[in-house]
């Protein structure tokens, strides 16, 4: 008897429905070269493969972060239609290049800004997917960077425990939170000097 772990099937559909918005703010922040490469999802971790030349600077990753948390906040709904591939080609469906598709095929749309081939399970809407955290960015072949992301109760753990470590080490210096880089940099310099 195959049963369907519920709680893991909806933190797998919020990093699933996650990437497709993530994709829409690659391309936005980056340029239409952000093409997908490969993706893994899990129970509210993903993991997003994409062309890029050279390191997403930390200011941009900042705002592709933000995009996607402004997306998930709209709340626009994700709508799944089974339609012939030219009318999918014709409606702006992005597909991944080399892949070979069916005469019909799934066109997961995210509001009006998302339109992707697609035939995972995703929300219902973007306001689904709860929180949206950006956890590292980094290189896994030439011109290909990877995005690992948190979302839901996974990204709201993971911002907990940064919060965490800056109050203790804050208390450890007997300083305010937010005052932690401008000491750690002088302690760094004093250091050195010696």
């Amino acid at each position: 008897k195959a049963e369907v772990d519920t709680d893991r099937r909806q933190g797998i559909r919020r990093a699933h429905t996650a990437t497709h918005v993530l994709h829409y703010a690659l391309r936005k922040h980056l340029g239409e070269h952000a093409e997908q490469q490969g993706s893994k999802v899990d129970r509210d971790v993903l993991r997003f493969d994409f062309t890029n030349p050279k390191a997403v600077p930390a200011e941009t990753l900042e705002k592709i972060e933000e995009e996607v948390n402004l997306r998930v906040l709209d709340g626009e709904p994700v709508v799944c239609r089974e339609m012939p591939l030219q009318k999918a080609r014709k409606a702006g469906a992005i597909m991944l290049f080399g892949e070979k598709y069916p005469d019909v095929v799934r066109v997961v749309s995210t509001g009006s800004f998302s339109k992707e081939l697609c035939g995972g399970t995703h929300l219902d809407n973007a306001a689904q997917v709860g929180l949206f955290k950006i956890v590292s960015e980094e290189s896994v072949a030439a011109g290909t960077r990877r995005i690992t992301a948190l979302t839901g109760p996974a990204a709201l753990a993971q911002i907990r425990t940064n919060e965490k470590a800056l109050a203790r080490a804050a208390v450890a210096l007997k300083i305010r939170p937010e005052e932690l880089p401008v000491r750690v940099e002088a302690m760094a310099k004093e250091i050195r000097q010696f």
